[in-house]
């Protein structure tokens, strides 16, 4: 399995060598504005996957059954803005971080706190995210050499930096497009697997899927529960829109489409393939709950073992474990590579501001060039220290926790931009940063108190009520007309 593992990074570092073109800051922030936009579509749906839907989605059919659907419809919607909104007014400022917007429209202190809100938010999500995916690759292949998790994380993080060093988002587009073709065969192969094992052909395990108690979908009576599906689906239609469209992770792929017609088709077929990637891993789920008890084995105590435990167990066999490995790496790195790029690109293009500085000496490239592969590193090296951090803590559903912290960390950033796109307004002063600090805190007050006095706990409707609050937040400070 090492050297499959090994002839894996190979591919994608002969991917990136053969599509990277130029090695310049324009390659690496915006791809030279020549990415195929089929490609950047494909690519995104391993890009938005990521190591922990292998792990975690399938789980999910344990306790909500397949609930998290009524979410990824209110994705279609939410791509739908992203791709008829965002875009075009992201195309139109020509941007290369999305978080320029926000000078332009709520002034330096609202730029500066946009793209604070977002460095702190992908670093601490991406690397929970890596985490999970890093303890599989230490169960399946590290502790059979004795290599210890912290050496784990560094070399894959080596592997990672080896084909993204030089071009960037560039390089990314094509070597995305690889991993996420490798990590839908992984998944097909280990459905065909199940399903062998259950005695079932495809179509049989689709009518038994459906038939099952745990393919319940929508959940339309009881309003407090978070499964209900008006706050399912409507915080799947913002989750979108914060994740995606006010993601300069996301967006920067779409951002280097040659033109805007382009990155609208990449953003809607990327949307609606998104749905039924999604069923084919709850499906798995169900399929594994009935695995389990043909097999009479236990469940897990936690939903992110669903398919790890089975797998881990050997009932499956090593191809199986083969599969799963290849699947999980190929998700984790396409979500990791980009986040690390969109990490650099918005150091230094929102806090260096390098873009601003538009002299053509050849001397000040070549500087531009050396501080943007510091930048780089030093983000891989935090990268690092916070995938150790998690793997300290441990513990609990970290897809959930995830959802959860981007409603606190994500909210600011939605009301910033929604005051800029919904009024004709720019708050003066520092304020702003106040307002974006103490929304979430606010919301975290409200959660505790609301839980105290009425039993009721915000999902990820949360999301939407920071947003709410730090629009308010602005509105309620001293402002001036926005002079367009």
């Amino acid at each position: 399995m090492l050297l499959i593992l090994l002839g894996y990074f190979a591919i994608l570092i002969i991917v990136s060598r053969l599509s990277a073109g130029s090695y310049d800051n324009d390659a690496f922030f915006r791809g030279n504005r020549q990415s195929p936009w089929w490609l950047v579509a494909f690519g995104m749906i391993g890009a938005s996957i990521s190591g922990l839907t292998f792990i975690g989605v399938p789980g999910w059919v344990m306790t909500t059954d397949m609930t998290y659907l009524q979410m990824c419809i209110g994705f279609v919607f939410g791509y739908i803005f992203v791709a008829f909104v965002l875009l075009p007014l992201y195309y139109k400022l020509k941007l290369t971080s999305i978080y320029t917007y926000l000078e332009v429209r709520l002034g330096r202190a609202g730029y500066k706190t946009g793209a604070a809100f977002f460095i702190l938010s992908k670093l601490v999500s991406s690397a929970a995210k890596f985490y999970i995916v890093i303890r599989i690759l230490q169960v399946c292949i590290a502790d059979k050499y004795g290599v210890p998790y912290a050496a784990t994380a560094a070399l894959t993080l080596l592997f990672i930096w080896l084909y993204t060093r030089r071009s960037g988002i560039r390089s990314l587009v094509w070597t995305d497009a690889v991993q996420t073709f490798m990590l839908l065969v992984a998944l097909m192969l280990i459905l065909l697997r199940v399903c062998s094992m259950l005695e079932m052909n495809p179509e049989e395990a689709f009518a038994a899927v459906m038939n099952d108690p745990h393919s319940r979908i929508f959940e339309w009576d009881d309003f407090i529960s978070r499964q209900n599906f008006w706050k399912q689906f409507l915080s799947g239609v913002f989750v979108v829109i914060v994740m995606t469209g006010l993601d300069q992770d996301m967006m920067q792929k779409n951002l280097t489409c040659s033109s805007l017609r382009k990155a609208q088709l990449n953003m809607c077929s990327y949307g609606i393939l998104f749905v039924p990637v999604n069923f084919l891993f709850l499906s798995l789920g169900v399929l594994l709950l009935m695995l389990y008890g043909k097999l009479d084995i236990a469940l897990p105590a936690s939903g992110d073992e669903l398919l790890s435990g089975v797998i881990f167990s050997g009932v499956m066999g090593e191809a199986a474990l083969l599969f799963f490995t290849i699947g999980v790496v190929a998700s984790a790195f396409s979500s990791a590579d980009s986040a690390l790029t969109a990490l650099t690109t918005s150091f230094c293009v929102d806090v260096l501001e390098m873009e601003k500085d538009q002299r053509l000496q050849l001397e000040v490239i070549q500087l531009k060039e050396k501080v943007r592969k510091r930048v780089h590193i030093t983000m891989m090296g935090v990268f690092l220290l916070l995938t150790l951090l998690f793997n300290a803590i441990g513990g609990g559903s970290v897809m959930d926790l995830i959802y959860t912290l981007v409603s606190y960390t994500y909210g600011p950033l939605l009301g910033l931009f929604a005051f800029g796109m919904l009024t004709k307004w720019s708050p003066k002063g520092r304020g702003v940063i106040v307002v974006a600090v103490l929304s979430p805190l606010l919301c975290l007050l409200i959660d505790f108190l609301s839980q105290q006095l009425w039993s009721y706990k915000f999902g990820y409707e949360m999301l939407l009520f920071n947003g709410f609050l730090t629009f308010i937040g602005l509105w309620l400070m001293p402002r001036k007309p926005y002079r367009f």
